[in-house]
C-alpha cells in the first residue's frame, strides 16, 4: 500500500509508499508540520535509510540552455533534484537558498552535487525564463533548470512519486499558482535514490548527511 501526503490548498489526501510520506504544498500557503512530516524507515532514523528503490526514474526534458537531457546526462556524479517553478513566491526560493547554505558548509575540497530544478509550470517556465532564474547568487552554483512539455514534466514527476497541480489564485497577478511536492531527491552516480530531504531538514542536517554520503 502506497502513502504519500499531498497538501492541496485547504485539503489533504493520502496515498502510500512504504513508510515514506512525501510532501506537497501550495506555494504561499503554509503547510501543517504535523501533516507533512516525512519519516525515514527503520528503527534508527538516518538520512541514508530513505533510499527507496521505486522512487526515481527516467527523465526526458530540456535544460535552460535549450539542450535535451535525460537521466543519463547526470549519471557519473551525485545530483539533487527538486520540483518547483520560477513564479513560486516563497517555498521554492527558500528551499534553494537552504540548499546553497548546506553546500557552502561542506568540508573543504568536497564537491557539491549538481542541482536540478524541474519546473512544474512549463506553461510559463520556458528555457529562457529558467536561464534567468538559475543565475541568482542566492541559489546553488551549477543550478540547472529543466522544462519540457506537460507530458514530459508529468512523466518525470511520476517517476519520483511526486505530484503537482494548478491552483487558481485570483488575488495574484499571475492568476494561478502551483501545488507541488517539496522534497529534495538525492540521486547517486547511477541515478538511484540515496535519500531525500524534507522542509524539516535544516541546512546543517543536509550538510551532515551529504558529507556522510559523499565520503562513502
Amino acid at each position: 500500500m502506497r502513502r504519500y501526503i499531498l497538501l492541496m490548498t485547504h485539503r489533504i489526501r493520502f496515498l502510500s509508499l512504504a513508510a515514506a510520506a512525501l510532501t506537497v504544498t501550495a506555494c504561499g500557503k503554509p503547510a501543517d508540520p504535523a501533516a507533512t512530516q516525512a519519516n525515514s524507515s527503520g528503527e534508527a532514523p538516518s538520512c541514508l535509510s530513505r533510499a527507496y528503490p521505486n522512487i526515481g526514474g527516467p527523465i526526458s526534458l530540456i535544460d535552460h540552455t535549450g539542450t535535451p537531457v535525460t537521466e543519463g546526462t547526470y549519471k557519473g556524479g551525485t545530483s539533487i533534484l527538486y520540483f518547483g517553478f520560477t513564479f513560486c513566491p516563497d517555498v521554492c526560493p527558500l528551499t534553494l537558498i537552504r540548499l546553497k547554505q548546506a553546500y557552502d558548509a561542506l568540508p573543504e575540497g568536497m564537491d557539491a552535487p549538481q542541482t536540478l530544478l524541474v519546473t512544474v509550470d512549463p506553461e510559463r517556465d520556458t528555457p529562457e525564463k529558467l536561464a534567468d532564474y538559475v543565475t541568482s547568487e542566492a541559489f546553488p552554483d551549477r543550478l540547472s533548470g529543466l522544462t519540457g512539455s506537460q507530458d514530459q514534466v508529468r512523466a518525470a514527476a511520476d517517476a519520483f512519486i511526486a505530484d503537482f497541480s494548478k491552483a487558481e489564485d485570483p488575488d495574484s497577478s499571475a492568476e494561478y499558482t502551483m501545488d507541488h511536492t517539496t522534497l529534495l531527491y538525492v540521486m547517486d552516480k547511477d541515478w538511484n535514490l540515496k535519500t531525500f530531504f524534507t522542509h524539516e531538514d535544516t541546512p546543517e542536517d543536509i550538510t551532515t548527511c551529504l558529507t556522510q554520503l559523499l565520503s562513502d
